[in-house]
């Protein structure tokens, strides 16, 4: 039971198990639902980065027991690490703009955000690409992706700096 529910909890209920790109897949799904708890239910940016932060430290625990049998250490199936990643700009983003925005301009930035943490969560630039490659168990798994998230977290502050 539960290796079950700690598959499903790494899995993100099982999008890892999606052919192809489930990488992909969970950053979108992570984004579609941060725009329903930030803009449509209202929920709160400052307590969802303490629920952000706990889902962190329980993956670390989480993703090592899921990989600490299997010989590739970053196995594509294990998607929280993307959620986590994704979750970085975007809440970063509603805290620093913690007023009523125009929807559409909220979906613009959600979907750069996506864009931009795709791209660097894939080409793996420095730090990230250190974290993949030299530490092989959860840490290294979920830190490329933090870093990842960062990055656009830093893109952003510098679009925001250079357009006011």
């Amino acid at each position: 039971m539960l290796k079950k529910l700690n598959f499903l909890f790494v899995t993100m209920f099982g999008i890892g198990k999606l052919p192809r790109i489930p990488g992909s897949y969970a950053s979108l799904v992570t984004v579609v639902l941060l725009y329903i708890l930030f803009q449509i239910l209202s929920v709160s940016a400052n307590i969802f980065l303490f629920f952000l932060v706990a889902i962190f430290i329980i993956s670390l625990f989480s993703v090592n027991l899921f990989i600490k049998d299997l010989s590739n250490k970053d196995p594509k199936e294990v998607v929280i690490d993307e959620f986590i990643g994704q979750s970085i700009p975007i809440c970063l983003y509603e805290i620093a703009h913690n007023e009523p925005n125009d929807p559409a301009r909220v979906l613009t930035f959600y979907f750069i955000m996506f864009i931009l943490f795709r791209i660097f969560d894939i080409t793996k630039p420095y730090p990230v690409s250190y974290y993949d490659k030299n530490f092989k168990n959860s840490f290294g798994v979920i830190m490329d992706d933090v870093c990842a998230g960062l990055y656009v977290v830093a893109i952003l502050v510098f679009y925001m700096i250079i357009t006011t």
